[in-house]
């Protein structure tokens, strides 16, 4: 037990491969892996429907596609729909994202270098500046670009216009999105969570495409620990790989699977010593909780934003933890999971 009047000490792991953002090493391994067409895309299945007839429209008219929001926790496949969506349309996909677009000079030369019928793609667009969101509005709306040029009673705007282009946007917090910047998009749509089904399916075209032949209770246990998300599975399976490569002459079996794994401490429903750790003091020291994000933020010496965006989804997910009015609050699941005794309160 951890005593109240201490901070419990973390072991985090070597490689947090769990982490749901995209990494250095993950780019490679995403083109590699990134299904190119929309059929080939595992999971999402209305998704996948509505956003087939908007583009089959789009084609038939000849028009751009309408403006695309995607917004789901990280990892989930919005850039990958991106890279669909341009592919499916026969455009260039450019990528920027919302904190790269610091001056209005950066989203000029960005738009006036598009195309008819080119993809900008909008990474963390909720990071935009007011500034760059209101010069984005015409370039939405009219494919013109308004631009002040001098200062003082000289000053008068320039209007440029651009090529007809498709914005998809994407964001991780849809609700820091301003009601104007999300009513310009004609069609949004929310990614969420891959199930145990779709998450083997994953694994199983990943590992074809890199050249491995797992055994299928492999595959279940890389799947089933990769918290439904995509690019963690992907990520766990190179791991896998690796290790197998080293300690198994390269074959991937069900046991090779499982101590790749508990060398990374990913235990069997996907939780690594960082998740223990944070549910650990939530239970040990703050009895379980209700308590404050930035209370829980300060004892697990991570940032409040971490937490709410990087642990707390999956957690919530498979119902180890509940957000209440006073606060976090670990659940029963929780208890017995960690093999704590659960009192309560």
């Amino acid at each position: 037990m951890i005593n109240d009047n201490e901070t419990p000490q973390q072991t985090p792991p070597p490689d947090r491969v769990l982490l749901p953002t995209e990494q250095s090493d993950d780019q490679v391994a995403d083109n590699t892996l990134r299904p190119s067409r929309l059929n080939d895309f595992i999971g999402q299945s209305e998704l996948k429907t509505t956003l087939q007839i908007f583009i089959d429209a789009a084609l038939k008219r000849a028009e751009p596609l309408e403006h695309v929001l995607l917004y789901g926790n990280p990892g989930l496949g919005k850039t990958t729909l991106a890279h669909i969506i341009a592919k499916e349309l026969g455009g260039n996909l450019k990528i920027t994202s919302g904190p790269a677009l610091e001056r209005v000079g950066d989203l000029a030369a960005v738009l006036s270098n598009l195309a008819r019928g080119d993809i900008l793609f909008i990474d963390e667009i909720h990071r935009i500046n007011h500034t760059i969101e209101e010069v984005l509005y015409p370039a939405m709306e009219d494919f013109a670009l308004d631009i002040m040029v001098g200062k003082g009673p000289t000053a008068r705007i320039l209007r440029l216009n651009l090529e007809p282009f498709t914005i998809i946007g994407a964001t991780t917090r849809l609700s820091l999105l301003s009601a104007p910047l999300r009513d310009r998009f004609g069609a949004t749509f929310h990614l969420n969570f891959y199930t145990p089904a779709e998450m083997r399916l994953i694994v199983a075209r990943s590992a074809k495409i890199l050249g491995l032949n797992p055994e299928e209770p492999a595959i279940h246990a890389l799947a089933d620990r990769s918290r439904r998300t995509p690019r963690i599975a992907n990520r766990l399976l190179k791991r896998a790989r690796d290790y197998a490569e080293v300690k198994h002459q390269g074959n991937l079996t069900f046991i090779a699977a499982i101590e790749a794994l508990n060398l990374l401490a990913i235990d069997e429903l996907g939780l690594d010593s960082t998740d223990r750790f944070l549910l650990q003091t939530l239970i040990e020291k703050f009895k379980g909780g209700p308590v404050g994000l930035n209370t829980l933020a300060a004892a697990t010496q991570e940032e409040m934003a971490t937490i709410e965006e990087v642990y707390e989804p999956f957690l919530l997910q498979i119902g180890f933890l509940e957000r209440t009015p006073r606060g976090r609050q670990a659940t029963s699941r929780a208890y017995t999971h960690l093999k704590i005794n659960h009192t309560p309160r």
